[in-house]
């Protein structure tokens, strides 16, 4: 039974971080950072804000574009590094803001590769629960809230921003077909992981193996650490291998692909894996210039920009990918309806 996308949303804060303005901060400047990263600005979450408040306002913004309530979802799924506590879940603060039903709902940690993560659990379990017919999935990150404002290396790259999906099935238990609109089906999905790159990118204190103490907040291991030459490598590698994969598989080549979504860190990687599958620039959706590394919520963001943009018409091919802590990686496939 084919599996859809029937919705999207989006929220970044409203305050704007500019290079020169972080460039009072720390060692750096607008042409540095433009650069190196294609970054000119990002979104900050204020004090008030925590992850789930940026999931709750995406999380509306997409039951309105799939005409739904909060009553229709059967499951919720967030995606995030930086949870609203280490526990419980963001996902049940984000039930609580919403006043769903008791459904399930749960946090999902694969970092930047998050939303090909979730999206895959979304599916599976479309596919193997037949009560099941929404389910809200959320990608939200105050990455501002782990960033080592003295850390130029770093600082420069995150930002704040939550995209949602709503996910359900051509239809229902009783028959009913999901609302008209553009549908994105999900046609197929590659994950990985290699945990001998785990601490590539990593928050070093702050769980069971270094809890807190005042020596982890001495040494600022509480911030988002990432070895940056490796990383890069890495991503343009596993990107490029991983796309091509999707792509075997499902016998496409990238000539093919309409739209490619990937995550947004950095220019220098998105260009090199646009050389690698030789996908030009017009096809490809950039958003990092805006707002930085969202981390989990950087392809649901770009995603559902190109949705309300009309970018995507009916009969359209996209491909997603993702890289991240772990190491992780993902692709998603999708065809518009």
């Amino acid at each position: 039974m084919p599996i859809f996308i029937c919705g999207t949303g989006s929220y970044v804060p409203k305050k704007v971080l500019t290079n020169d303005e972080l460039s009072l901060r720390v060692d750096t400047n607008d042409e540095w950072i433009r650069t190196r990263t294609g970054i000119r600005e990002r979104r900050i979450a204020s004090e008030e804000e925590a992850s789930s408040d940026l999931c709750y306002h995406a999380s509306l913004r997409a039951l309105e574009a799939a005409r739904l309530g909060p009553e229709a979802i059967d499951l919720i799924l967030v995606a995030t590094i930086t949870p609203d506590t280490p526990f419980p879940a963001t996902a049940c603060y984000l039930q609580r803001c919403l006043n769903c039903r008791p459904i399930p709902a749960l946090d999902i940690n694969a970092a930047c590769s998050g939303f090909p993560y979730g999206l895959h659990l979304a599916r599976q379990c479309l596919l193997g629960d037949p009560h099941c017919r929404h389910i809200l999935f959320v990608c939200g990150d105050k990455m501002s809230s782990v960033t080592d404002w003295q850390d130029r290396s770093s600082c420069v790259l995150l930002g704040d921003g939550a995209g949602a999906v709503i996910v359900g099935r051509s239809e229902d238990s009783e028959g009913n077909s999901p609302p008209e609109g553009l549908r994105l089906q999900i046609s197929d999905i590659l994950l990985g992981a290699d945990g001998l790159g785990a601490d590539q990118i990593i928050m070093p204190a702050g769980g069971s193996r270094r809890p807190a103490s005042p020596q982890t907040v001495e040494g600022r291991e509480h911030f988002f650490r990432m070895d940056g030459k490796r990383v890069f490598r890495e991503a343009v590698q596993v990107m490029g291998e991983c796309a091509e994969e999707i792509l075997r598989r499902n016998g496409l080549s990238s000539g093919e692909i309409d739209y490619l979504i990937p995550h947004q860190a950095n220019i220098r990687i998105i260009n090199a894996v646009a050389q690698h599958l030789q996908i030009p620039q017009d096809r490809i959706t950039i958003t990092l210039d805006r707002y930085g590394n969202t981390s989990t919520s950087a392809i649901p963001i770009a995603l559902d920009e190109a949705v309300r943009s009309e970018r995507i018409a009916r009969g359209k091919k996209l491909l997603t990918l993702a890289f991240g802590a772990g190491l992780t990686w993902g692709a998603a496939l999708l065809q518009s309806e």
